[in-house]
């Protein structure tokens, strides 16, 4: 059985273990007192009486302690929840892109260049329906669909609403490039193209506003730009894109656009986009559609092109990139209050071995080894940042799951890893800032820490 003894402790009451071998007054008990299972003679003490007394340190300030966690909580619980908003404002980056089309290529005209001067602002080359019309399964094998794109915003009205919006003049195939899918009606042909036809595919929003009572709208006439035309479909919602809404838009027929919506400057073709036939055609496709428009504009090589290719990968990586450097920001500006907690440990620790000098001289006298006071302060310090890390990963898993809910635009992703990584750092800080303060606990001499009042 341990042998323990009450000492009066800087005017107050302790217990402090006795080493078996020992009396209260220093005297041997003789060899009848066997060394019990707690206290092992010449072993120092065993790991679980030093988190018992570590414990008890840390239960008799509970305020205290419970402060000092506090940098650690914020720390752990700022770094999962920061890492979830960049997580999530990723996920849903990716997920707008990916909106955006299926093996989606946009194709725009470069500006003009004298030399090796770019022209300014204006002076783009011109895109024609003919160039666009080259691009076939001859010329660009690896191109499933190609489709102008000639975009003005207008008003629309039907009866007695209205509503702005954008107007999309496209080839049927523009529809399945950029994936969208009919909620009413059907898709123009291409020989309602040719024919001008003035037939239109409304967005989910113009679908609402325009038709405020719902139903089906197929087959009733707007006006776009003052020109009657007839409803032959609604999309499907789509949602966002970055900063643009797939859902208020009309698609009409691209010639219709050019020859009976819109004058010669509304109507001209801005850009083009294609479908390569899969993800892993994607980089050669672009290369035969780069490599058609040089032929046709014969630029030699070396030369800059007259068009700019940019891919859905591409617009994929940058974004991916760049919400991996914003959630790094965010993960790094958190990580520095777990930096502060860890001071704050460091600075309640000093306090702590100030506070009971006396005591550890006690300890020192009655037999209690150097590494049994560095072990006893260390877990003191590693418990505080290890019951903050699990406290600060509820808060944090809390805040995580409560964004989306208070703010709409936001969206989270909680994952294991930054949990484990900030439970991790925060024990690593307990440690770190809390071996000095040990340190400095199991280096005090005994006879001056007796001494001490």
């Amino acid at each position: 059985m341990a042998i323990e003894t009450k000492t009066a402790l800087a005017g107050g009451k302790g217990t402090i273990p006795i080493p078996p071998g020992r009396s209260e007054m220093g005297s041997s008990p003789g060899p009848s007192a066997p060394p019990s299972a707690g206290m092992r003679i010449g072993a120092g003490m065993p790991v679980l009486e030093n988190f018992r007394l570590a414990f008890m340190g840390l239960s008799a300030n509970k305020l205290r302690a419970l402060l000092t966690m506090l940098g650690i909580i914020i720390g752990v619980a700022a770094v999962i929840a920061m890492i979830a908003l960049g997580q999530g404002a990723r996920e849903k980056t990716l997920a707008q892109i990916k909106a955006m089309g299926t093996n989606l290529l946009l194709i725009e005209p470069e500006r003009s260049r004298i030399g090796a001067v770019r022209g300014a602002a204006g002076s783009w080359n011109r895109l024609k329906l003919t160039d666009i019309e080259a691009v076939t399964p001859d010329t660009c094998p690896d191109v499933a669909n190609v489709s102008p794109e000639i975009q003005t915003d207008t008003q629309v009205k039907a009866g007695s609403e209205n509503a702005n919006t954008k107007i999309y003049g496209v080839w049927p195939g523009w529809i399945d490039i950029r994936n969208y899918q009919l909620q009413y009606g059907r898709i123009f042909t291409m020989d309602e193209n040719k024919m001008r036809a003035k037939v239109a595919i409304l967005g989910q929003d113009v679908y609402k506003n325009l038709y405020p009572q719902g139903g089906d709208p197929t087959g009733t006439m707007i006006r776009i730009n003052g020109v009657g035309v007839q409803v032959i479909g609604v999309f499907k919602p789509k949602g966002n894109s970055g900063n643009t809404n797939n859902d208020d838009m009309i698609a009409v027929p691209a010639l219709t656009a050019q020859k009976r919506l819109f004058n010669f400057w509304q109507g001209r073709i801005r850009s083009f986009s294609a479908q390569a036939v899969s993800e892993e055609k994607m980089s050669s496709a672009s290369e035969q559609i780069d490599a058609l428009f040089r032929k046709r504009y014969k630029v030699k090589p070396g030369d800059p092109a007259t068009i700019s290719i940019k891919s859905q990968s591409e617009i994929a990586s940058f974004a991916e990139e760049s919400q991996n450097t914003f959630t790094a920001l965010l993960a790094g500006i958190a990580a520095v209050s777990l930096l502060v907690g860890g001071i704050g440990i460091m600075n309640i620790m000093l306090v702590s071995v100030t506070e009971r000098t006396r005591e550890i001289g006690i300890r020192k006298a009655i037999g209690a080894k150097r590494r049994d006071i560095l072990l006893q302060f260390l877990i003191e310090a590693v418990t505080l940042s290890i019951f903050g890390g699990i406290i600060g990963i509820l808060v944090g898993v809390g805040i995580a799951l409560s964004l989306p809910k208070l703010l709409t635009d936001a969206s989270t992703v909680i994952t294991l890893t930054p949990i484990l990584l900030s439970f991790g750092f925060a024990t690593a800080v307990g440690i770190f800032f809390g071996f000095y303060p040990a340190q400095k606990a199991s280096k005090l001499d005994p006879i001056t820490a007796l001494r001490y009042e």
